[in-house]
């Protein structure tokens, strides 16, 4: 199908199923695949923060995506997250990606090393040369330790480098100003928000759509949500966003005594989504701190209380 510009809608950032021996569990990254486009998405991103993607070897990325591509068949485009330290991995990362029959790429700012607004520009345009693709920027700056500049995007989205921007930056500031320029300069342009909890509002403020890494476990709301937005039914979109949010305290189950917030976050998602039926297995990536028992009964208390089991 051809690629949307902007793409929009809900695009959830599947989870990477394991087994318990930490391989790709590609029966299961198919279950789930099937079930969110069944659930209404209008595109799927592989290889994110919520796929484990800084986890995975490479080999491991590319079996997930190719699973997930190969399931898709063309009804819903796939995002291949293209994430590493550098340039020149970057580019074999999206070459795996290109070969795996993904319809759109999402890089990050290089991160390890220190650079330059002028050199994380320079990134973008050489992926983008390199891989003949559309390719969405992923501003994560909790991640990389690199905030996108905003000038820097809307000038990489003016000359056509970047088709799209995954907002993860919790700069609700930021974002509402560069929507604000985006609807004078590059009105093709998608932005995505990756903000499970403001995904009205930033709808309202003119977002393209969402990459919620709850959709996962409650994709039908997320769907709800984007289309009670797009009927202007604010009241709705209001009511299942605070219906979310508090599905969304099943990442709090976790202790953080004895985990990192990753550990507990992508280990809530895959418990739910184990606890639900679509993926086989629960386990993270090592060295990600597994859930025991008593945060395991947590998250099912959180499924059944918001309808789910």
């Amino acid at each position: 199908m051809p690629f949307p510009a902007p793409l929009r809608g809900v695009v959830p950032p599947l989870v990477t199923p394991l087994t318990p021996a930490g391989e790709v569990d590609t029966a299961s990254v198919r279950r789930l695949t099937e079930h969110l486009i069944s659930a209404g998405v209008h595109g799927l991103f592989l290889l994110g923060s919520s796929g484990e993607a800084a986890y995975l070897t490479d080999a491991q990325r590319l079996t997930a995506l190719e699973a997930a591509v190969d399931t898709a068949a063309g009804r819903v485009p796939v995002l291949a997250g293209i994430i590493d330290t550098t340039t020149a991995r970057v580019l074999d990362r999206a070459a795996d990606a290109v070969r795996a029959g993904a319809d759109a790429l999402v890089a990050t700012a290089p991160f390890y090393t220190r650079t330059h607004p002028v050199e994380i520009a320079d990134h973008f345009r050489r992926i983008r040369a390199g891989a003949d693709l559309p390719l969405f920027a992923y501003d994560i700056p909790v991640a990389v330790h690199t905030k996108l500049p905003r000038d820097m995007v809307l000038g990489l989205a003016g000359d056509g480098t970047l088709a799209g921007l995954k907002d993860s930056s919790g700069d609700e500031g930021s974002l509402r100003r560069i929507l604000v320029e985006l609807r004078r300069r590059a009105p093709h342009f998608s932005v995505l928000t990756g903000s499970e909890l403001t995904v009205d509002c930033a709808l309202l403020a003119g977002a393209d759509g969402v990459v919620p890494g709850l959709g996962n476990v409650d994709a039908h709301g997320y769907v709800r949500l984007y289309e009670a937005a797009r009927a202007g039914d604010w009241a709705a979109a209001r009511a299942e966003q605070d219906r979310l949010a508090i599905l969304f305290g099943l990442t709090e189950a976790g202790d953080p005594a004895l985990m990192g917030p990753s550990s507990a976050a992508l280990g809530a998602f895959k418990a739910a989504a184990h606890l639900l039926g679509h993926i086989d297995c629960a386990a993270t990536a090592a060295p990600q701190v597994p859930l025991d028992e008593s945060a395991l009964a947590r998250i099912r208390g959180r499924l059944a209380e918001a309808g789910l089991l």
